[in-house]
């Protein structure tokens, strides 16, 4: 089965990012299984990291914050745990 050429990886990055919301510094969110899936996490978190942008994880969703501004948890539940895939992602000492 041949892959569409909108869902090749660098194709994809490129129309994530091309989003409004990334030009005006707003918020883009993606499921982590499509990013996994299409492009691979490691591969998102560099082009994340090399934008300077800050992404969390909540859920099954990414949500990308795409401005340099710093981010604050505001509200938080007692007591605070990271999914297992942010644990990982965590010790990825390559991507920081």
């Amino acid at each position: 089965m041949t892959i569409p050429s909108y869902l090749e990886p660098d194709k994809w990055l490129r129309t994530v990012f091309s989003a409004e919301a990334v030009g005006r510094g707003g918020v883009i969110q993606r499921s982590a299984r499509d990013v996994e899936r299409l492009v691979g996490r490691s591969a998102f978190l560099r082009e994340v990291q090399r934008r300077g942008f800050t992404v969390v994880e909540n859920g099954d969703q990414l949500v990308v914050f795409c401005n340099r501004d710093p981010v604050r948890l505001i509200v938080q539940r007692d007591p605070p745990s990271l999914s297992q895939r942010a644990l990982q992602a965590g010790c990825d000492a390559d991507l920081r």
